[in-house]
């Protein structure tokens, strides 16, 4: 019997269809999300395991975000070129596939080689899962659906170190990885027996290689330099000399190219809109600041203050209130100026962050774990409105490229932030350690006052020396925390150079 052609339909779905096609991709986007910070509190464990330095470990997670990102702009082409649907579901397939070789990565290397493909096929999820929400909600509920793509784009960051560290802690550290594997597995499989009938027409557009080739090369140039510029002494080495030449210079040939390309890979003709570019920019600063206090404090409470990684990620987590207010974040966005929403949450998440700066080596979890708590409740008041004022200011047929170089811009923004505070803080608290070693009273008299309790000379040093590390650490926290809260004010004030953004149509933007 011959093949009967799939009819395609373009009408919302309805019912209990509507509920299971919502919960598939808010799902798909949830564990891709996840995944950014799932092996935030693992990195001691996955360090451990495969002998190589906690900095070192933080590739795992860079890797993943920089390959994550340069997919990101692809996602169009691919989209006009494949079809919607096809692609959404191939990646999300090919996320379970790489996510478990994650889990049988020998070394490092090898699992940070499976980390940048099971980004590659994360990038284009994150927007086709927005696009197709709204392509399967009805008109009159598209708040509901940004409210609920929205609700998991900002909780599972905050779910991540809770999961991760409550399998580090009971399970091999491979787990993170496997549990990927039968959910993205069934929602790749049921996907396609939902949107099949919605794919998008195909079109043949050409590829813009050498922009894509730039762009890797710049942003791939950067990132290796971030990683290891203090393992190599920074500028101190040729090779760091040569990675930022490149990356400076891959950077501006990116520029020329694609302002001169017929079919850009990267549509950078839309930062003429103040709104865009206010608004990409505020989510970039923004949230590579909030990225970089989900992994520090993680490395933090392991390495310095003896947490379990199950602890470190309760401390790290407060996704309760991030959850409640998503869906209020997306129903105001629509009444209310959404400069005041994203101004008011930046300038929480500077609060709070100031609030941090004070913590010390006394500290107790509860202490720790409130400002994470209070914290959620200006998550989506960022998130949402910010991504409404850059799409707002855009022409509808630029949607597609103005989501794609935001997104962009923002996972980008994660990935240099991840190596750019984890490198301040090394360097921060080997400053304060010669600083308070230098200032110690009377260690003599402590050390003899040691020996007398039994402990011979060595570890009478040591100890000493281990209390000095620790405030030194604790020093360097609270200054990372400080620069971070300063960065979330300006970024707070810099909001409101955007115009008012336009209303968005009843069409939904597209991918």
């Amino acid at each position: 019997m011959a093949r009967q052609p799939i009819q395609i339909i373009d009408a919302p779905l309805q019912g209990s269809a509507l509920f299971i096609g919502g919960a598939l991709l808010a799902l798909a986007n949830f564990i891709v999300v996840l995944d950014t910070t799932i092996a935030n509190v693992s990195v001691p464990s996955i360090s451990g395991a495969l002998a190589v330095s906690p900095t070192q470990g933080t590739w795992v997670i860079t890797s993943y975000a920089v390959a994550e990102a340069i997919t990101v702009p692809l996602t169009g082409w691919l989209a006009q070129r494949f079809g919607t649907v096809r692609v959404f579901c191939l990646a999300m397939a090919g996320f379970a596939l790489f996510s478990a070789l994650c889990g049988f990565a020998p070394s490092l290397g090898v699992l940070v080689a499976f980390r940048v493909a099971q980004g590659l096929c994360g990038g284009p999820m994150i927007p086709l899962s927005q696009s197709l929400l709204l392509r399967v909600f009805p008109p009159e509920k598209a708040p509901m659906a940004i409210g609920l793509w929205a609700m998991t784009t900002v909780v599972a960051p905050v779910a991540g170190p809770i999961l991760g560290g409550l399998i580090s802690d009971n399970f091999h550290w491979s787990w993170i990885f496997f549990i990927n594997v039968p959910v993205a597995g069934v929602c790749a499989v049921l996907a396609w027996r939902t949107f099949r009938s919605r794919e998008t027409p195909i079109t043949r557009r050409p590829v813009d290689f050498t922009g894509l080739g730039l762009l890797i090369l710049w942003v791939g140039s950067m990132q290796i330099m971030l990683d290891k510029g203090k393992e190599l002494d920074w500028f101190g080495s040729p090779w760091i000399i040569g990675l930022a030449l490149t990356a400076g210079l891959g950077f501006i040939a990116f520029m020329i190219w694609e302002l001169t390309a017929e079919d850009p890979i990267v549509n950078l003709r839309i930062f003429r809109h103040r709104g865009f570019t206010v608004g990409a920019v505020t989510l970039s600063l923004t949230f590579g600041a909030y990225f970089a206090s989900i992994i520090l404090i993680p490395l933090w409470l392991q390495t310095s203050m003896g947490y379990t990684a199950t602890w470190a990620g309760y401390a790290t987590a407060g996704g309760v209130l991030a959850v409640v207010m998503s869906p209020i974040a997306a129903q105001m966005v629509a009444k209310v100026d959404p400069r005041i929403l994203t101004s008011g949450g930046i300038l929480w998440f500077a609060a709070v962050t100031f609030w941090r700066s004070g913590f010390t080596t006394s500290i107790d979890f509860w202490h720790i774990a409130a400002p994470a708590i209070v914290l959620g409740i200006g998550v989506p008041f960022f998130f949402v409105p910010t991504t409404r004022i850059a799409l707002g200011a855009v022409e509808p047929q630029e949607t597609a490229s103005a989501a794609g170089l935001s997104n962009f811009m923002r996972t980008t923004a994660a990935a240099f932030a991840a190596s750019i505070s984890t490198t301040y803080w090394d360097t921060a608290t080997s400053t304060a350690h010669a600083n308070l070693a230098g200032m110690l009273n009377g260690a003599q008299a402590q050390i003899d006052a040691l020996v007398g309790q039994g402990l011979s000379a060595d570890q009478a040093l040591r100890q000493i020396d281990n209390l000095v590390q620790m405030q030194s650490v604790m020093l360097a926290t609270d200054r990372l925390f400080t620069v971070t809260a300063a960065i979330f004010l300006l970024t707070g004030m810099f909001i409101w150079l955007a115009p008012r953004p336009r209303i968005f149509g009843s069409a939904p933007p597209a991918h």
